[in-house]
Parts: structure tokens; C-alpha cells; sequence
């Protein structure tokens, strides 16, 4: 009998998140269904970067995808 299919992904995402190449190295391509993108730089809020979306949107499910590398001298990637 075969693993359930949550069981699988969640396997195969450890194994993503124990890659020690560094992500901005890496390029992917994604197909994803919505009803509305918005195109918005990360801006810093304390020790974390934030993203502002419309009101309305409270409570929807969103994806995020970084579509540009990580600035080497920004100070702000992982140590």
C-alpha cells in the first residue's frame, strides 16, 4: 500500500527544507489559480519583512512567491 498523498508531501517538503543550497541559487516556475494578484515589494517591519494587502482580502488564503534573488549586500538574508 502506498503512502496517503499529505503524508508524501509532506515528506518530499522536509526533504526541500533540508536542501542546504541556498534558495536564491534555485529558479523555479508555478502555475497558480486565483481570482486576483497583486504585484508589492517586501518592506522591513522590525526583524521581519511585511507585505500590505487590501482590507478585503482578510481571511482569504494567499500565496507568495519571491520572483527576484536576494540582494547580497541588503543586509537583511540569512546569517
Amino acid at each position: 500500500m502506498s503512502e496517503a498523498p499529505d503524508k508524501q508531501l509532506k515528506r518530499i517538503e522536509n526533504m526541500v527544507n533540508s536542501v542546504n543550497e541556498p534558495v536564491e541559487e534555485l529558479h523555479s516556475e508555478f502555475i497558480v489559480k486565483g481570482y486576483e494578484m497583486i504585484d508589492r515589494e517586501v518592506k522591513q517591519s522590525g526583524n521581519t519583512g511585511r507585505v500590505y494587502l487590501p482590507k478585503n482580502w482578510i481571511g482569504s488564503k494567499v500565496k507568495i512567491i519571491r520572483v527576484s534573488k536576494i540582494k547580497e549586500n541588503s543586509g537583511q538574508g540569512k546569517e
